[in-house]
């Protein structure tokens, strides 16, 4: 089939590599400048895979899309001429004493909606130290068994480089995506199926909206994190995320706002006062890169998948795109190449 695939984020490459890999011709078109321009909410991800930890905000279907997922990454990274870092280790939560009646309300809701073979499991402070040297200021720890993370931007690398023959369209905006068209301003472009994975530009098609993230990359030589961590908190939950090359991912931040402007100064002192009450290593940390965007969410915060004659639209990832998307596009293509 011809296929042609508004949107070339984490979605939009995801698609590509799968339907080339079947022996489709495909076109994918988005209004970045080329393949590294980093405006998809993909290449700001701190790329967790975390299943347990968001059933506190998602539902059961995104925990069971989350599972599948992570038996997807392994079976897609190993396809890929790029190398992707992956890890599924698990993650852990962890509290202040003083925060301690939020963080068990939090672990109590896991705990109900979380089948018992991934319940959250207790830590013993030597427990912890032993998982995790580097964390040294919590008291309260719990492992969330099963759980990974993946490094998003060298995917977002490999996934591109691993859907060879795709024409990319840069510098092509999409306005419109009707069954079987690709509307652009240099006139209608028609396939046997037309993907729309825009995020936040398939407005006014899906009433989505942008929600605002903030990170920060720590350069941290010499401190030892493995795991994912996440520090629960009344207000929000900042999480810390290793990465190859001393780097740390700082992050949290989820802003009911369109502003496209670097981080804050609220942002930044709230994040690193907080990672450092974690690994108090990191206090000769470097901060080396910050970035803000804007992840695609509906009006209920859960993904969208729709799949009818010619057409297929994805939207609606939220905070949980590198967590469902393989499982996602797994559900989407099965009704389109059956």
């Amino acid at each position: 089939m011809k296929i042609g695939i508004a949107g070339a984020g984490l979605l939009g490459r995801l698609l590509a590599f799968r339907l080339r890999a079947a022996g489709h011709e495909v076109h994918v078109f988005d209004p970045a400048a080329h393949a590294e321009a980093r405006g998809a909410a993909g290449w700001t991800a701190a790329g967790m895979l975390s299943p347990i930890a968001e059933l506190e905000c998602a539902d059961e279907a995104v925990f069971h899309m989350g599972l599948r997922s992570l038996e997807l990454w392994p079976q897609v990274l190993a396809q890929l001429p790029l190398p992707v870092e992956f890890d599924t280790r698990g993650s852990l939560l962890v509290a202040h004493r003083g925060d301690a009646g939020t963080a068990r309300g939090i672990v109590d809701l896991l705990l109900r909606k979380a089948p018992a073979t991934h319940a959250p499991q207790l830590l013993t402070p030597a427990a912890l130290r032993e998982l995790e040297p580097a964390v040294q200021g919590p008291p309260h720890a719990w492992l969330l068994p099963c759980e990974g993370r993946i490094h998003s931007v060298q995917a977002m690398h490999a996934l591109a480089a691993g859907a060879g023959g795709t024409q990319w369209h840069w510098g092509t905006p999409v306005a419109a995506v009707e069954p079987g068209v690709l509307r652009t301003a240099g006139g209608d472009l028609r396939f046997d199926v037309a993907f729309d994975v825009r995020g936040t530009g398939a407005r006014p098609q899906l009433p989505v909206r942008g929600v605002r993230g903030e990170i920060f990359w720590l350069h941290a030589p010499g401190v030892a994190l493995q795991r994912a961590v996440r520090l629960l908190h009344p207000r929000h939950r900042v999480y810390l995320v290793p990465r190859a090359d001393d780097i740390v991912v700082v992050g949290a931040s989820e802003i009911e706002s369109e502003d496209r402007s670097p981080v804050s100064l609220r942002s930044t002192v709230e994040l690193l006062t907080a990672a450092h009450s974690v690994v108090p290593e990191l206090a000769e940390a470097r901060i080396v890169h910050s970035e803000s965007n804007l992840r695609p969410a509906l009006p209920d915060n859960l993904p969208h998948l729709e799949v009818a004659d010619g057409l297929v639209r994805i939207n609606g990832l939220f905070r949980h795109g590198w967590l469902i998307a393989p499982a996602l596009v797994e559900q989407a293509l099965s009704g389109v190449l059956a």
